[in-house]
């Protein structure tokens, strides 16, 4: 048998407050092999970053290894010296933090940074190491690999940036590497680039693993092993095949009832939430701590004593923390929400015609120097979205998301087109000159909950002041009552009227958003990336919330995303931007079903697929999005398109699309000929589908 690069056995791990001992992790165990990639996954506040900084020795001061050990190459971490940690640190054991930017020295260059790897581990020559960082640049594939030495950090795209982070990690060739939320922050197309590059380095250089992520599908796609944590604990852990297809705890089900599959379907079989909340460390239940939210708890038993780690398959090591892993019908159908009927979109109320966004920058704009140049953010977009209908707006970082939703709302005006909203046009006026009952009419849910509550008001006082700038209600007393009824409609409870935003969950902070934004009773709600900041269990209630409120109260949604997996789900039309333009709409079927803008293609295939049964195929999209300030000549998309080859001369080069009808309502803007869209293959298949 080889030795475990890593093993660790009972470890308790415990912050130490004003108020008290407080524990985080209890008997953890987990061994990772030799060349062994081991996926940590659970809700946020489970305990995986802190088990990550315990293998580091880098816990905050409060925190403190109580029992149990961490085994590195058969060595007891807690008897090295601090020079033997500093040694194996960067060298023998190195993590790729979640953002990349809090790893890079912004006013060193891109070679020192990585030079000091090898420099200060293995006190090789200054030539040695810019040789060795310029291999290690090439390896993670960044384009002009001299120009990318010679860049400060950040002249790099945030995919760069990781990437460089990923060769920092990798330049001493260590034996374990951790990597905690490594792609959160980054487009899908930009994730796929790193996990792809994460599996062959992994692969290359024999590197252990250990992937922190809450991405089910990531996991399937990078790992071996997983081990699923639940408040402080491992409650599953297996061969991720063994764990993803014959799943053994409540929790670990329950995490992959709460995404969007492939197979699942808004209407006929909607996500199942997780009910309740992870629970505080210090309000932890007696005997399983999942028992509160697990439908399965059986009381008297379930309660009775700590839980074991009990064998499902020991041939696999395949263990669960659960009681009852024989006793349940694992493959008995959750309990849904009653079939809904679909609804059928109304009127037109929002509609958008030729629009452009441009905007002028020079070199110094302050002082008004240098070369002006115009940065076309939105070029020439056309859409019509209608009274309760969910349009989904998806592409890059870059492609213009962001300045069409600042458009809708008046914080940018427009510099062509049209959008008219009810019937009133309103692309000229600012937020400032908007009478009131049309800044009530589109409001907003965004992306980040934390940052759009003030934390010095409590909850109810913040829903109160919204109404009256809407002028709803006439007496303090009317507007306390329509934000209690409010609250009751994005289901909290009354009484987090006097809370304060502290003592909210990122969750139910999302909700007070969904409550401010329906306060005026609006027509739009323009939903920007409302899922990126949540758990998957929150991520599914949140969903459930917005299309109840959307059915009954029949609002049009304008839900920006790159998470193409919820769009699937969520969404009835969407519309495909890069840099500025159209290049794909239609329904939400026609979309995810052959033929595709051969963009859409490649976002396609970098969905992660958490469900076994299906599998997809590869497309890969080399470079990144150009600049706004020099859009390529011809089709924005030709310099990463890789079909061009499949269209004849320089036609992609020299002439921009236009938009072609491939279907009712289905139109593409790309000079691929008909044949060859007629002839494409869908990107994700049933896996029996593809063995046929």
């Amino acid at each position: 048998m080889t030795e475990p690069i890593l093993e660790i056995s009972n470890l308790h791990i415990s912050f130490f407050t004003k108020i008290g001992e407080i524990p985080a992790v209890m008997d953890f165990s987990m061994k990772v092999m030799p060349g062994e990639s081991m996926g940590l996954v659970g809700e946020s506040g489970c305990g995986k970053s802190t088990v990550s900084l315990a293998i580091m020795r880098d816990l905050p001061g409060v925190g403190r290894i109580t029992r149990g050990t961490i085994k590195f190459r058969g060595r007891d971490m807690a008897e090295m010296s601090t020079d033997e940690l500093r040694q194996i640190r960067g060298s023998q054991i190195a993590m790729v933090y979640q953002e990349p930017m809090a790893s890079l020295n912004p006013t060193m260059r891109i070679a020192e940074l990585l030079m000091e790897v090898p420099i200060v581990h293995e006190k090789v020559s200054k030539q040695e190491a810019r040789a060795r960082a310029l291999d290690m640049v090439k390896a993670v594939k960044l384009p002009d690999p001299e120009r990318i030495l010679n860049a400060y950090p950040h002249q790099l795209s945030g995919g760069q940036q990781q990437r460089i982070v990923i060769a920092m990690a990798l330049l001493s060739k260590p034996a374990l590497l951790l990597l905690d939320e490594p792609t959160t922050a980054l487009d899908v197309t930009v994730e796929a680039g790193i996990v792809d590059l994460v599996k062959d380095l992994g692969h290359r250089f024999g590197t252990s693993m250990i992937f922190v992520s809450h991405n089910l599908g990531l996991i399937r796609e990078t790992c071996d092993r997983i081990t699923v944590m639940y408040s402080g604990e491992a409650v599953e852990t297996g061969a991720v095949t063994d764990v993803f297809q014959h799943m053994r705890h409540p929790y670990t089900q329950g995490l992959f009832r709460s995404i969007a599959l492939p197979g699942t379907n808004k209407f006929e079989n909607p996500l199942v939430s997780i009910p309740g909340q992870l629970p505080l460390p210090h309000e932890r239940p007696q005997g399983c701590n999942f028992g509160p939210r697990c439908s399965h708890f059986e009381k008297g038993r379930c309660d009775a004593a700590d839980i074991p780690m009990l064998d499902v398959n020991p041939s696999t090591r395949h263990e669960s923390r659960c009681l009852r892993i024989a006793e349940i019908d694992w493959s008995a159908a959750p309990e849904r929400r009653a079939v809904q009927a679909a609804v059928t979109a109304g009127e037109p109320v929002l509609e958008i015609d030729h629009l452009q966004k441009h905007y002028q920058v020079s070199a110094n704009e302050i002082f008004g120097r240098g070369e002006r140049r115009t940065v076309k953010a939105n070029e020439d977009i056309s859409f019509t979205a209608r009274a309760a209908e969910t349009v989904a707006i998806v592409g890059e970082s870059g492609c213009g998301k962001s300045t069409l939703a600042k458009v809708l709302l008046g914080l940018e005006t427009a510099s062509g087109g049209k959008v008219m909203l009810a019937g009133q046009e309103i692309e000229k006026t600012g937020v400032e000159q908007r009478d009131t009952a049309t800044v009530a009419s589109i409001q907003m849910v965004f992306q980040n909950p934390f940052d759009t509550l003030n934390p010095s008001h409590t909850v109810g006082s913040q829903i109160m002041r919204t109404l009256e700038m809407f002028g709803v209600g006439k007496t303090t007393e009317e507007r306390r009552q329509r934000m209690l009824e409010l609250l009751d409609l994005v289901k909290l409870p009354r009484a987090f009227e006097r809370r304060m935003p502290r003592q909210l969950s990122g969750g139910q902070k999302q909700r007070i958003g969904v409550a401010r934004a329906f306060a005026g009773h609006p027509r739009v709600v323009i939903a920007d990336e409302p899922m990126s900041a949540l758990d998957v269990s929150v991520q599914a209630a949140v969903t459930e919330l917005l299309m109840d409120i959307q059915r009954s109260s029949r609002t049009t949604m304008v839900f920006i995303s790159h998470d193409l997996s919820i769009v699937r789900y969520l969404s009835d039309r969407v519309v495909v931007m890069y840099l500025g333009y159209i290049v794909e709409q239609g329904t939400t079927d026609q979309i995810f079903e052959p033929p595709y803008h051969p963009y859409t293609e490649a976002l396609l295939s970098a969905i992660p697929i958490a469900d076994p049964r299906y599998t997809k195929r590869r497309v890969v999209l080399e470079g990144d999005i150009p600049s706004a300030t020099n859009p390529p000549p011809g089709c924005p998309f030709q310099t990463r398109c890789p079909r061009k080859n499949q269209v004849p001369g320089t036609l992609c080069e020299t002439e921009l699309p236009p938009l072609r009808d491939l279907a009712a309502g289905h139109q593409i803007r790309c000079h691929l000929a008909q044949e060859i869209l007629d002839a494409m293959g869908p990107v994700i298949v049933a896996a029996s589908a593809e063995t046929a």
